[in-house]
């Protein structure tokens, strides 16, 4: 329960924003402050606008403990990294989501114990007996 207060809470992890819904995602791209300086343009590659520089689309969470590695890149290959990103690894840039309020503080600056409970309430997001129904596997594997 901590660990949800905290995904919900804007003085908590604050991931409310852009992850909730039937899948934990909404529809939209963003710039989750990965880096101030951009190797890749992400969504203004294709659209050609630089206001959509560093922006990707954000991912549901169903499923989050197998879908390592993280971001749009796999830069982080841990639920740990991710939350380390978004507690003191956010990078400022021009186009940063206004929704990533903790921007100019690197993050929303969760403690050891915080952090814990954030990823104990993503792990109740996979969902294995999905996963394992032989219902959903492909056709030709």
């Amino acid at each position: 329960m901590a660990g949800f207060d905290l995904f919900k809470s804007l003085n908590g992890a604050d991931c409310f924003h852009c992850h909730n819904g039937t899948l934990m995602q909404v529809q939209k791209f963003s710039n989750n402050g990965l880096d101030a300086v951009f190797s890749d343009l992400g969504r203004g590659a294709i659209t050609n606008n630089p206001n959509d520089n560093g922006k990707f689309k954000v991912p549901s969470l169903r499923n989050i403990a197998l879908s390592a590695p993280y971001m749009h890149d796999g830069r982080f290959v841990t639920l740990d990294d991710v939350i380390d990103h978004y507690s003191t690894g956010i990078q400022h840039s021009g186009t940063i989501d206004p929704l990533i309020e903790f921007a100019s503080q690197g993050g929303v600056q969760l403690d050891p114990d915080q952090r814990n409970q954030l990823k104990a309430f993503l792990l109740t997001l996979t969902d294995h007996n999905f996963v394992t129904n032989p219902d959903f596997k492909p056709l030709n594997p």
